[in-house]
């Protein structure tokens, strides 16, 4: 592996952890829009049947978009072992 790959790789496992962080915020934003819809639920169950509604539309598309958000960061993850497990791999065959 040449210097130059070496430092691309480094560069782009850089990059790939600062997506998993901003994933990580997204997934911090999705939990909070699902706990606004229970709160919205919880709150007028039985007097408001729209807001009722928007809490559970709220609930379930925060939920999905944590589960969504939480692969993708799984995935980020396994991919940046995976690229530093292959440096570490190319250093010590060297």
């Amino acid at each position: 592996m040449t210097k130059q790959e070496f430092q691309g790789l480094e560069k782009e496992v850089k990059y790939q952890k600062h997506m998993i962080e901003n994933l990580g915020r997204w997934l911090n934003l999705s939990f909070l829009v699902a706990s606004i819809g229970i709160v919205l639920i919880y709150a007028f169950l039985s007097r408001n049947l729209i807001l009722t509604i928007l809490g559970g539309v709220l609930t379930a598309v925060g939920v999905i978009a944590c589960l969504i958000f939480g692969l993708g960061i799984r995935n980020g993850r396994r991919n940046v072992n995976k690229i530093i497990d292959d440096m570490e791999a190319h250093v010590h065959a060297s």
